[in-house]
């Protein structure tokens, strides 16, 4: 038998990682962690791609190796150490303060958040179980274990996790009414309402969700992420565009009015230049 893989060629990475195709042959393969391959951002991807603190791999070797940056309160120096959803990314000397989540295309994003947020996280409960000697414990999707967690706390439930402590500070039942974002499948990143639940034994159980524009679709019940008791209660903080995904005209409508803006501010520059070159120079006595 062969051992472990330790390569990842460009072509196969991920696309959510938006990677030009001819920047090389290799991608960087991400370590085993607490988040799937396929499913996770490497650390290198987030300084170099994302924040351009970087040009190239070596810089972000050399950045992480100064042990500037935290991931969930904990220093990472490792260039390929998978962060993934709902993981808090903080750089204390350049003051970023982030929380990876998906926009409404399936993409991870860096969503900026306060100090008051750094220091919590929300995970899916998706066991619980008993151990040896009768101890109960839950396993989240980010691969913690919680001991003796509220007896009411079932799976598909989301826990707020302080980060310090490694405890459940509050968690939120999954049920018709809560708000939940859509974490895999075609309608990633997309955020609603829980209207019900169709159970299927033998099968995947389907979770009808309606958003913030009346807007309708079903998808498995392990792709639902609880992130509030209702609509106007978040545990966090959302994107501007609230996990609302805009049609292919709405789209074209905004990139059209973002590059009339432009070309009226290149206008409005060209003719403040004109007339400071048009104005007679002062002669001096």
């Amino acid at each position: 038998m062969r051992g472990p893989k330790c390569h990842l060629k460009r072509l196969r990475a991920p696309s959510h990682w938006m990677l030009d195709k001819l920047g090389g042959v290799f991608a960087p393969r991400p370590r085993p962690g607490p988040h799937k391959i396929r499913d996770c951002l490497p650390l290198c991807l987030i300084l170099r791609n994302r924040l351009k603190y970087a040009l190239n791999y070596r810089e972000t070797h050399l950045i992480l190796k100064q042990r500037l940056v935290k991931v969930d309160g904990k220093i990472r120096t490792d260039p390929k150490y998978p962060a993934g959803f709902m993981d808090v990314v903080t750089m204390e000397k350049s003051g970023d303060k982030l929380r990876l989540l998906y926009d409404t295309k399936g993409r991870f994003m860096l969503h900026k958040i306060d100090s008051s947020e750094t220091g919590v996280k929300l995970c899916k409960i998706t066991k619980r179980m008993t151990a040896a000697k009768g101890i109960p414990f839950v396993v989240t999707h980010d691969g913690r274990t919680i001991r003796y967690p509220d007896p009411n706390i079932k799976k598909h439930d989301t826990a707020l996790i302080d980060l310090e402590t490694g405890k459940i500070k509050e968690w939120v039942r999954f049920k018709p009414g809560c708000m939940v974002m859509t974490v895999a499948g075609s309608n990633q990143g997309r955020v609603g309402e829980v209207l019900d639940r169709e159970k299927h034994p033998g099968s995947f159980d389907v979770v009808h969700v309606k958003d913030g524009n009346n807007n309708q679709w079903a998808t498995r019940l392990e792709n639902v992420f609880v992130i509030g008791s209702s609509t106007y209660q978040p545990l966090i903080s959302l994107p501007s565009s609230k996990g609302l995904r805009m049609t292919i005209v709405q789209e074209r409508e905004k990139k059209l009015r973002k590059q009339e803006e432009q070309l009226a501010g290149n206008v409005a520059g060209n003719q403040k230049k004109k007339t400071k070159e048009n104005k007679p120079k002062r002669k001096h006595k």
